[in-house]
């Protein structure tokens, strides 16, 4: 004969396999071993910035400045690091770092529960390798919406110095 389960039993039992299923997820996730970063990246010393630009709409509103400000920011930034030399053409270079500011296109008032939502701008850094012309690495940092310019403002110059940041891990 056959005795119902306690509605406590099965409760512990399901917590007990959900644990068990992402204790299992988690380990996955961590037996990944970390790729290599190019070594022409860690190499480097001299850099060349290409100003890729930045994307119609977002000067002077809701960013303050002009569509010249990412790049200018971001070359100020970069010398102040002091890592890389950055040098005036390509050829003297042995990294190319691209760097451009997007408001790429999306959905307007999507339903984001099915995972559609509207894109925020975002700095693209592209690295290619000099002497092969190959992408070697890209990095990209969303810059947050806000309702002020002052925030707007704020919100640019902390996502491009995340961009910054996140070279220097490299």
């Amino acid at each position: 004969m056959l005795r119902a389960f306690r509605p406590g039993f099965v409760g512990i039992a399901i917590v007990l396999l959900l644990s068990a299923s992402q204790a299992g997820a988690q380990q996955a996730v961590s037996s990944f071993l970390a790729a290599p970063v190019p070594p022409a990246i860690q190499a480097a010393r001299n850099v060349f910035v290409s100003n890729a630009g930045s994307d119609s709409g977002l000067f002077p509103h809701p960013f303050s400045g002009g569509p010249d400000r990412t790049y200018n920011q971001f070359y100020t930034e970069l010398k102040q690091w002091g890592h890389y030399s950055v040098v005036s053409s390509p050829q003297e270079a042995d990294l190319i770092l691209e760097l451009q500011l997007a408001s790429p296109p999306g959905p307007a008032d999507a339903n984001k529960q099915k995972g559609a939502s509207d894109p925020w701008p975002m700095f693209r850094l592209v690295i290619y390798d000099q002497k092969s012309h190959y992408i070697l690495w890209t990095l990209t940092e969303t810059i947050q919406p806000a309702n002020f310019q002052k925030t707007h403002d704020r919100n640019f110059d902390e996502s491009l110095t995340a961009l910054i940041a996140d070279l220097k891990k490299l």
